[in-house]
């Protein structure tokens, strides 16, 4: 840890429009090396945990599902891979250029395409999509309670949203030991790779500052979401949530 750079992190994060800047620089240096810091800091499980996002999402050939922070778009391509026509939207424009070369050497049943957006203010018609889909996304967002409110617009009545992201354990030792982990790990993956302990440690500093999944389906419940299901992944280390778009 370098002196004085855990409170620029911190600064960063603090307010939404700060934290939005932040993100938005962020996923563009890391992009072409997202999925090895993915599959490196999930111990290779990652991959299995989406795997079991998209069996809970029980997609349906032809449903229309938006893939949100899609990254380099594994996701996405799953989902079309069960037959569904998916829109796969990313933020920043570099990862939409992998998942885009990723896409076009994938099989899949269904449609897939790309689009650079923000999860604050979806490009999409309200009430246009079957299935709602991100990985790690709610933790980034500058407004967790917006982007919900935005991913409620979007679903059709009966409609479903799946999230896969990091937990914030509530046991103080539990938490403890796995903060601890991430930001060893990813200070010093950020000072091999990028020269800036900052550029992963900001993985356990937003898993800090996030609500925790008991909290978030809460908010998913004061969105209008009904059925809403937490269900622990990793030990409670990671979550995935599940909800329905009311049907009023």
């Amino acid at each position: 840890m370098t002196p004085g750079s855990r409170p620029s992190l911190d600064a960063a994060l603090a307010a939404p429009e700060t934290k939005g800047r932040y993100v938005r620089r962020l996923f563009a240096t890391i992009a072409d090396r997202y999925d090895l810091i993915t599959r490196l800091l999930s111990f290779g499980l990652d991959q299995r945990w989406k795997r079991r996002l998209l069996e809970v999402a029980d997609l349906r050939p032809h449903h229309r599902v938006l893939d949100l922070a899609c990254g380099t778009g594994d996701l996405a391509i799953g989902a079309a891979a069960c037959g569904a026509d998916v829109i796969g939207l990313d933020i920043t424009p570099r990862m939409i250029e992998l998942a885009r070369v990723a896409g076009a050497g994938a099989v899949t049943t269904g449609r897939v395409s790309w689009m650079v957006g923000d999860m604050m203010a979806l490009p999409v018609p309200a009430a246009s999509c079957d299935c709602v889909t991100t990985g790690y996304g709610l933790r980034n967002v500058p407004d967790l309670a917006g982007a919900i409110a935005e991913m409620h617009r979007v679903l059709k009545p009966g409609g479903r949203l799946c999230s896969l992201d990091f937990d914030r354990p509530e046991s103080r030792l539990v938490r403890g030991v796995y903060l601890t982990y991430l930001t060893v790990v990813g200070s010093t993956i950020g000072w091999a790779l990028h020269g800036d302990p900052d550029t992963y440690r900001y993985i356990p500093a937003s898993i800090r500052r996030y609500p925790g999944a008991r909290a978030v389906v809460k908010l998913l419940e004061a969105a209008g979401f009904t059925d809403v299901q937490h269900v622990p992944v990793l030990g409670g280390l990671m979550a995935i949530h599940v909800a329905t778009r009311g049907r009023t």
